[in-house]
């Protein structure tokens, strides 16, 4: 059993799953990697469940969770489902919570989401690296073909930039996951993947990055944490963080960091197409 403490919260496991990762032994890598893009399942799967997802034996996956600091599974369990009660209370406990904050007004909850939104918009200006953001920029402008994912909370973004970028005659793929159809194979070398997930991160997200990134293309992720799955693909990754109202989080950041990444991008076509 390892001789560290265990993780108390989800940031502080990601950051320990981040360090060590890479020295797993296969097996355990194989546990490192489905725990990284599965988190929202842990607190809900037994073992076996989980050994199998991942493909290996439930003895690996216990080893795998003293690894990280857990006497064993039920420990490890323990703490995703305390920190998810916490952080990612269902639509209905969201909403009893308002209520009984007396913050389920229509004319409450709209200042408390713009508030928010400011919140969020400010955080964005301020944390976003313009050297990032730039090296994204040119690498998009150049690409012969833009793929975008973003399912879940993110597929209003997804669709919103792929929306942009073809009103700018910008040739780009909107993966969009409708009829469990997979368009990975329309991804060619040279193409470059706007892959956008937040936590708990979207797998099918997860995937299409990992394949483009085998390909040997350029990945620009647009995700919440350094402990987003997507770091692992050294993926250029453009964080973006959004104030919550009572769980609820709306995409005032997201959109706006969208739209500019659109705008920008089509200012950069046109000046080298000139």
């Amino acid at each position: 059993m390892s001789d560290q403490t265990a993780p108390v919260s989800l940031e502080e496991f990601n950051h320990r799953l981040l360090d060590i990762s890479e020295s797993m032994p296969k097996r355990l890598r194989q546990c490192a990697d489905y725990v990284a893009q599965n988190t929202d399942r842990i607190a809900v799967s037994t073992v076996a469940e989980l050994s199998a997802a991942a493909g290996v034996q439930p003895s690996a996956f216990m080893r795998f969770c003293q690894l990280m600091g857990f006497s064993g599974f039920s420990e490890m369990q323990k703490m995703f489902r305390e920190t998810y009660a916490l952080k990612w209370p269902d639509y209905a406990t969201r909403l009893d919570n308002l209520k009984a904050s007396g913050a389920d007004s229509p004319s409450a909850l709209l200042a408390e989401f713009v508030e928010a939104g400011r919140i969020s918009l400010e955080n964005l200006a301020s944390s976003i690296d313009p050297q990032t953001l730039e090296r994204a920029v040119d690498i998009l402008a150049h690409a012969p073909m833009i793929h975008i994912i973003g399912l879940r909370r993110a597929f209003p973004v997804a669709s919103y930039l792929s929306y942009a970028l073809e009103k700018m005659d910008i040739p780009a793929v909107f993966h969009d996951g409708v009829g469990k159809l997979n368009h990975r194979y329309a991804i060619r070398k040279g193409d470059v993947l706007i892959a956008i997930t937040f936590a708990p991160y979207s797998q099918e997200t997860v995937e299409l990055a990992q394949y483009a990134h085998g390909l040997g293309n350029e990945v620009v992720a647009i995700t919440d944490t350094l402990t987003s799955p997507l770091q692992k693909l050294r993926a250029l990754t453009l964080h973006v963080s959004e104030v919550d109202v009572g769980a609820f989080r709306a995409l005032s950041a997201t959109l706006s960091l969208a739209i500019s990444l659109a705008v920008a991008i089509g200012a950069r076509r046109d000046k080298t197409t000139k």
